[in-house]
């Protein structure tokens, strides 16, 4: 395997986009997956290098990579060191990192077919792909793994709604790190401010492109309700649902096993055959 990590892209607030790849040499140029984390998620998390192996094997040059506000830094790209760069993450930033992987793909000297870049989104980042995918024309299909359908409804309301704007902030527990993350009120203000533009399913009715919504039954997380009403809005939507899956498709961190747990090598099969 060819492989280079924690490549450093320059993103905002003098943070950096932290990027993995990896491919099989050949003397052939090579069609793109870009992969992109959900929520107090990172590229290292789990099994997703095991992901990474096998796109590579299949012939695609796999990237992944962490969003310069996930929490994590060069030092630490794994777990949650810098929580003040979490709590000011938000889904519009998460957009403008995605363009930032894109333009530095394009300009670098990787052996890829520009024609054939391909993302695929997880969880939240489910949203941030369609989104991107919806404008830019570089993206030639979109994969969604336990993607969410709407922003919107995931945020607190009534009473929980003004208590995070007079507190500026509240807290999500990392069950894993026992982390009290601070998501800041400024989160909610930006999605306000760019409603329309962060609506995943006007965007998914915007796709030009072919869509594979993968998600599991038994998703404890996201319903399985969000992949039929991203379906349902999706002109080129394709539905694959994993029986009795869950929300990372079996994987967990840390991941001691050299083999991919079952529901994620199933989803794994079924983007590969569909990006084919």
């Amino acid at each position: 395997m060819n492989q280079k990590n924690n490549i450093q892209i320059a993103s905002e607030n003098g943070k950096s986009i932290l990027l993995d790849y990896t491919f099989t040499p050949t003397e052939n140029k090579l069609p793109v997956v870009v992969f992109c984390h959900g929520l107090k998620g990172y590229k290292d998390w789990g099994a997703w290098n095991l992901m990474g192996d096998a796109f590579a094997k299949a012939g695609f040059l796999f990237i992944k990579f962490n969003f310069s506000h996930n929490g994590g830094t060069q030092e630490q790209p794994i777990d949650f060191p810098n929580l003040e760069a979490f709590g000011n993450n938000n889904y519009s930033l998460e957009v403008r990192d995605l363009v930032r992987v894109l333009d530095w793909l394009e300009l670098s000297d990787l052996p890829i077919f520009k024609d054939q870049i391909n993302i695929i989104g997880h969880s939240r980042a489910g949203g941030i792909t369609t989104i991107a995918a919806a404008s830019d024309h570089r993206i030639k299909k979109i994969v969604t793994m336990a993607g969410v359908a709407d922003y919107e409804e995931r945020f607190p309301s009534g009473a929980d709604l003004e208590k995070w704007k007079k507190d500026g902030v509240y807290y999500v527990k990392n069950g894993r790190t026992h982390q009290d993350m601070p998501l800041y009120y400024q989160m909610y203000e930006d999605f306000e401010i760019n409603k329309e533009k962060l609506n995943i399913l006007n965007a998914a009715s915007n796709l030009k492109i072919p869509h594979l919504i993968v998600h599991g039954t038994g998703d404890e997380t996201v319903p399985v309700n969000d992949a039929y009403r991203l379906k349902k809005a999706s002109n080129y939507g394709q539905l694959s649902l994993l029986r009795n899956a869950g929300h990372t498709f079996g994987a967990s961190h840390p991941w001691e096993s050299k083999l991919m747990p079952a529901d994620l090598r199933q989803a794994v099969q079924c983007t590969i055959n569909f990006l084919k």
